[in-house]
């Protein structure tokens, strides 16, 4: 994007573009001994009035966290399009069936062997508090020329637009 946002909601969106296009993500929560803890996860929806849904094991260690710590951090990159989007929010888990239904993918099943019946699936809801984002249109060769050109000059490299949004 080469254009700067003029507004929160033009952000929002532009965030929301991102999270979208890059889909799998790096989900932060707390351990118990307070190490953060990352791991990859496949976004289902983001609707951006805020809401990410991922599906999940009762069990695991993350929806423990999440019982315990909710504050979480969800990161995206997608680097065909050199873009990097972080969100900080609050995450709860529970199961709707409703909502499940709505966001099931038939891809899930890898994970989820009986579907929608699987015993303790559950669904994490991350709502955004904030999020900033790194959007570079141009290609990697144009990005390294900056870096190499920065290296000789001593000026950092132009990377592109940096945005902070709040929710």
């Amino acid at each position: 994007m080469s254009d700067q946002p003029t507004s929160a909601a033009q952000a929002r969106a532009r965030v929301t573009e991102l999270a979208r296009t890059a889909r799998i993500c790096m989900l932060t929560t707390t351990a118990l001994d307070g190490r953060q803890v990352s791991r990859p996860m496949g976004l289902q929806e983001a609707e951006f009035d805020g809401d990410l849904w991922f599906f999940a094991h009762a069990d695991s260690a993350k929806v423990r966290q999440i019982r315990v710590n909710p504050e979480v951090n969800v990161a995206f990159s997608d680097q065909r399009h050199n873009a990097w989007v972080s969100i900080s929010g609050t995450a709860t888990e529970g199961f709707d069936r409703d909502r499940a239904e709505q966001l099931w993918n038939p891809l899930l099943t890898a994970w989820f062997p009986e579907g929608l019946d699987t015993p303790g699936l559950r669904l994490i809801k991350v709502h955004t508090s904030s999020a900033e984002y790194w959007d570079s249109p141009s290609s990697t060769v144009v990005n390294l020329f900056g870096y190499a050109k920065a290296a000789v000059t001593g000026r950092p490299p132009k990377a592109g637009e940096n945005h902070e949004v709040t929710y």
